[in-house]
């Protein structure tokens, strides 16, 4: 009997060792190469670069223009519409940077003032002011008006919102921005 369970042993030894070949073979034959960086390549285009001039798109013609509704336009209905964007900013002098910055003389004001936010470089590179219909494009789809800004609200599609919206956040300013002459 002793010899016996040494040919039983020696048997699971041996099948043992076939299956560890096998495995091997089998890893080694499917195995593909692995790259140094455990990662994703991503496009990114080169920021590094001396580009001062990065233009918006221009208006397009599909988005309705506001200067015809400013005049009629509404600030009470522009605050309550405010109030999907007063998640990320605030509108008061003085007021908080939240996710986004603050909007007090945002109207005709410069792009990118707030000398403590961390703006994107594609708006910050931007410059210029905001005009009545930049705010529109703007607000009308922030992605579509500039590409690589960091805001990722989907936009405002009604053009009389958008409206009441400027109107409500042009009261906030040292000197209100002249309406456009129609």
């Amino acid at each position: 009997m002793g010899g016996e369970s040494y040919k039983v042993w020696g048997a699971a030894l041996v099948a043992m060792t076939v299956a560890l070949a096998i495995g091997i073979f089998i890893n080694e034959a499917t195995h593909t190469k692995h790259h140094d960086i455990k990662a994703y390549i991503v496009d990114v285009p080169d920021t590094t670069q001396a580009n001062t001039e990065v233009a918006a798109k221009p208006v397009s013609s599909t988005i309705e223009t506001i200067v015809p509704l400013l005049a009629a336009a509404d600030a009470t209905a522009g605050e309550k519409a405010f109030k999907r964007c007063a998640t990320c900013h605030t509108f008061q002098k003085g007021g908080a940077n939240k996710v986004g910055p603050n909007l007090f003389n945002v109207v005709g004001g410069s792009k990118a003032a707030i000398p403590d936010f961390a703006y994107s470089n594609a708006l910050t590179a931007m410059g210029g002011t905001w005009s009545y219909e930049n705010l529109n494009a703007f607000l009308t789809k922030p992605k579509d008006f500039l590409a690589g800004t960091k805001m990722t609200f989907a936009g405002v599609k009604k053009a009389q919102d958008r409206a009441n919206i400027i109107a409500f956040l042009r009261q906030y300013s040292d000197t209100p921005f002249p309406l456009p002459a129609q």
